[in-house]
């Protein structure tokens, strides 16, 4: 086991806890039986010299002398066979013994009698205690050494089912470079620091496989896109060179230079937190969205006052020319109308409505069979995210057989 790992030093701090309590208990039971044995002592060296002192004047203890210790409610046993049927009942506890030369003395315990055992040069003396006697406070100790012992042991696999988390996430975390993004493991309901540490890396992990995910897709995407005016480039090289055939090449390159602006744009959303904006006229935006598209004039109906727009410049056309692009794609009569109402701008065609919520086209690279030939592949991830940062949020409606999506300024 690592020695510098949470675990170990847990469990040897619960060892060394145990061996102190342990050890603690010892002094103290020790030390328990030591006062007690010093508290009897106390207690019957008066009755024994009282023994004594008649045994050693009269030769024998009688009658007379027992019911002399009746008033201290003490009961002498004179029959050898009740004497017996004490000492050498298995069930009778030695308490305290101490030896003297020739002289032995005990305290018994049988159920809750008490007695006091005397041997002096073979002859053998025995007095109940009818008294109320201490009872052993070792009882008690072990009570609380037992309930200290399982708390101890209960904390310790407590301590360790709430580290378990932390052992599993660092071997998970161990296998990130892998990209093994397989968080299930850390599903958990509870609120401590190590659970909801777990829970956070997962969101992580979550996040991190949504990125690959992402990144991969992206990079299908630019492919196709510069696919295919690299394609119409090489075919243009290859036939016989005019001054028509130097125009198309040139708008090749120029699309191929368009397209690499726009990936520098999605890149330049994506990592940066603020976005530059100045103030912009829609009709200069919508006409470098419809150039970027290289649409012809008819396509695009504009019915819309020329709005004075706080945005990214770049940013802004990318995020119409999108709308405009899906719009004509999915339209009826392969048209778009653009209009405003108030600082609002809306997008309508005639076409089927969304299959899906909107908020599910806003997930990178949403895509279902008729969307799939997009000509970005983005779908409406990129717009949201532009307006998003511009201040405007999108808004969708289906009416009239009509769908109309709204770009909403946002109230600051």
């Amino acid at each position: 086991m690592n020695r510098q790992s949470l675990f170990f030093t847990v469990t040897v701090t619960f060892i060394i806890s145990l061996i102190l309590v342990v050890v603690s208990f010892i002094i103290i039971m020790i030390g328990n039986q030591k006062r007690l044995e010093h508290h009897l002592f106390e207690r019957y060296q008066p009755l024994t010299k009282m023994v004594y002192r008649q045994h050693y004047k009269f030769g024998k203890l009688n009658e007379d002398f027992k019911k002399s210790l009746e008033p201290f409610n003490y009961d002498l046993f004179l029959k050898k066979s009740r004497i017996d049927a004490i000492t050498y009942n298995i069930n009778t506890k030695v308490l305290v013994e101490r030896k003297f030369r020739a002289t032995v003395m005990r305290v018994l315990q049988l159920n809750d009698r008490q007695f006091l055992y005397l041997n002096r040069k073979g002859k053998t003396f025995l007095v109940e205690d009818k008294n109320e006697f201490t009872q052993n406070s070792s009882i008690y100790i072990i009570s609380v050494f037992a309930i200290i012992l399982i708390t101890l042991i209960l904390s310790f696999l407590v301590t360790l089912r709430k580290l378990m988390p932390l052992k599993i996430l660092k071997d998970k975390v161990s296998t990130l470079g892998d990209e093994n993004f397989d968080f299930e493991c850390c599903n958990t309901d509870r609120k401590d620091e190590v659970s909801l540490l777990a829970l956070e890396f997962k969101k992580s992990a979550k996040k991190l496989k949504e990125l690959k995910e992402a990144r991969n897709i992206f990079i299908r995407n630019i492919m196709h896109e510069l696919k295919t005016p690299i394609t119409k480039g090489k075919f243009l090289t290859e036939i016989e060179r005019n001054k028509e055939n130097d125009e198309k090449l040139k708008e090749v390159f120029n699309r191929l230079e368009l397209l690499i602006n726009e990936f520098a744009s999605i890149e330049e959303l994506i990592s940066s937190k603020n976005v530059d904006k100045k103030i912009y006229f829609l009709n200069d935006i919508l006409d470098n969205a419809k150039d970027i598209l290289m649409l012809e004039d008819d396509v695009v109906e504009e019915k819309h006052d020329n709005l004075k727009l706080e945005v990214n410049f770049k940013l802004f056309s990318i995020a119409l020319k999108n709308l405009l692009d899906n719009a004509i794609k999915y339209s009826n009569d392969k048209k778009v109308l653009v209009k405003t109402d108030g600082e609002n701008i809306i997008f309508e065609n005639s076409g089927k409505a969304l299959e899906y919520d909107l908020e599910n086209y806003y997930e990178p690279f949403f895509a279902n069979e008729q969307n799939s030939s997009n000509s970005f592949g983005l779908g409406l991830y990129i717009v949201h995210n532009i307006l998003k940062a511009n201040g405007y949020c999108l808004e969708y409606k289906y009416e009239d057989e009509k769908n109309i999506f709204i770009c909403k300024k946002e109230e600051k």
